[in-house]
């Protein structure tokens, strides 16, 4: 099942979403004409892993970590699904990377790997938007709009062996199968878990395969995760 949210004239609506249409409590709302989706979750935090892909350490020239290496994006570096991408006055380099994320579904801490389907509502897809100029990661990673998310969270996913791809401005940049993960989503969950107490809607972002690249204004980002979706979000001119 998808789960999706979408702003309308009655407010915020979560529901279940299919075929363009978000079924609430109280009505259905057809996306677009109704109401536009949102962020699919409100994450007090998004606990986002690097270099998780061997292909992407190659073209870095990263060092394999022993255990999952880690960094936090803030909630105002959400996005939702089609929101345009600032383009940050500071830098000259932004890039994209596309990433499969898990979605908290409730207040939890030192969870093993064999609960972590208990405590996981779904995944979802996150753009990790990069000024890749800027010096440490806090700087590079963690400003307005770095962290695009969307366009829902399917509950139903085994997500250890999916295929993927990023294109930009029509461009296929990335292909990958999350098989080639260095660490698996329940080994990163259960990790951070014993790190942080983890809220409902928080996210935790899996790592990107290779070939992350710039961006220029006008460019079109989709991430594709099978199973899941496309998260779609274009660059905005820096004059906007």
């Amino acid at each position: 099942m998808k789960l999706a949210r979408i702003a309308t004239e009655d407010g915020t609506i979560t529901g279940r979403y299919e075929d363009g249409v978000v079924h609430g409590d109280d009505g259905v709302y057809e996306v677009g004409s109704e109401g536009e989706l949102l962020a699919p979750c409100e994450p007090s935090a998004l606990y986002c892993v690097g270099r998780n892909y061997a292909a992407t350490l190659d073209q870095m020239e990263y060092e394999r970590p022993d255990e999952p290496d880690f960094f936090i994006k803030p909630p105002a570096s959400v996005l939702g699904h089609r929101d345009p991408i600032p383009y940050p006055e500071f830098t000259n380099e932004l890039t994209y990377a596309g990433e499969l994320a898990a979605v908290i579904d409730e207040p939890c801490h030192d969870v093993s790997r064999d609960e972590v389907s208990d405590v996981v509502r779904g995944y979802t897809i996150m753009n990790d938007v990069d000024a890749l100029d800027q010096q440490g990661r806090t700087a590079r990673k963690a400003f307005d709009g770095s962290g695009p998310l969307g366009p829902w969270i399917e509950t139903a996913l085994e997500p250890s062996t999916i295929d993927m791809w990023t294109d930009v401005a029509g461009e296929r940049r990335q292909e990958a199968n999350t098989e080639l993960m260095l660490f698996g989503p329940e080994e990163i969950v259960s990790y951070l878990s014993r790190r942080f107490t983890f809220q409902p809607g928080d996210v935790i972002a899996f790592g990107s395969p290779a070939n992350p690249g710039l961006l220029e204004p006008g460019d079109t980002v989709e991430i594709t995760y099978e199973g899941v979706g496309t998260l779609q979000n274009t660059v905005a001119d820096s004059s906007d």
